[in-house]
């Protein structure tokens, strides 16, 4: 028998960290130190950008947990490649990147755009050491061909 996943991984490290990071930014955006990076000209996009990344940022959360199951997944030991798992690997953590990423542009800060590269790097960093490790241990090939075809932490379409 495969061995079992854990059912959160490195999730609420991830998660805690960039939500962190993002609250802090939130709270900073109105400090003196950083008013010169304040984008006025652009607030209204920047607020549209960042509803629309939100919003999107919630549909992949919504669907990787109630959707695609991945919690029944996990339970089962078995890969979870359809749904949104055929267009990302991670859509949970994506999912929290892209809405803390959309919170971010909503700042209207560019000192604040940083950010959404370190979560990121740090989501890459994590899964490399984690999950993915897992992954490869437990379902070898079948897990190697599905990384060749899906992207880690940014949506696309399957190759």
């Amino acid at each position: 028998m495969k061995q079992k996943l854990p059912t959160y991984g490195i999730g609420p490290v991830y998660g805690a960290a960039v939500i962190a990071l993002t609250a802090a930014a939130v709270f900073c955006r109105k400090l003196p130190v950083f008013a010169p990076g304040r984008l006025t000209v652009l607030r209204i996009p920047l607020i549209v950008a960042g509803i629309l990344l939100i919003l999107t940022g919630i549909f992949m959360w919504i669907h990787a947990n109630f959707i695609s199951r991945i919690d029944d997944g996990i339970s089962n030991c078995r890969l979870i490649t359809t749904g949104i798992y055929a267009w990302v690997r991670n859509p949970i953590y994506s999912a929290i990147m892209t809405a803390c990423t959309g919170v971010i542009l909503m700042t209207g800060n560019v000192f604040f755009f940083v950010l959404p590269f370190i979560y990121w790097l740090l989501m890459t960093v994590l899964l490399k050491a984690t999950e993915e490790k897992w992954l490869r241990e437990i379902f070898g090939k079948e897990y190697e061909d599905y990384c060749k075809q899906v992207n880690r932490c940014i949506p696309w379409i399957r190759k």
